[in-house]
């Protein structure tokens, strides 16, 4: 028996690909009463193990895009 992809890993794995540490975004949806405004730009920290893009917004807030509950582009350069 071939041993089995934890399917959270591999989803890390892609975030960490398509969300790279200094890659900009936007912020689309943010569950939060503390979420930035709608629109807010910020550049990416990183993605921790469990798929949170971690953000450092240009007003300062440093909330982290929730993997299923949040929603966040890439600013294409």
């Amino acid at each position: 028996m071939g041993r089995q992809e934890n399917p959270l890993a591999e989803l890390v794995k892609i975030l960490r690909t398509a969300y790279p540490k200094g890659s900009r975004v936007v912020l689309v949806q943010m569950d939060d009463i503390q979420a930035p405004p709608l629109g807010t730009q910020g550049t990416v920290q990183g993605v921790d193990d469990i798929g949170t893009i971690m953000v450092h917004w240009d007003n300062g807030s440093h909330l982290g895009v929730v993997l299923g509950a949040d929603i966040c582009h890439k600013i294409q350069d």
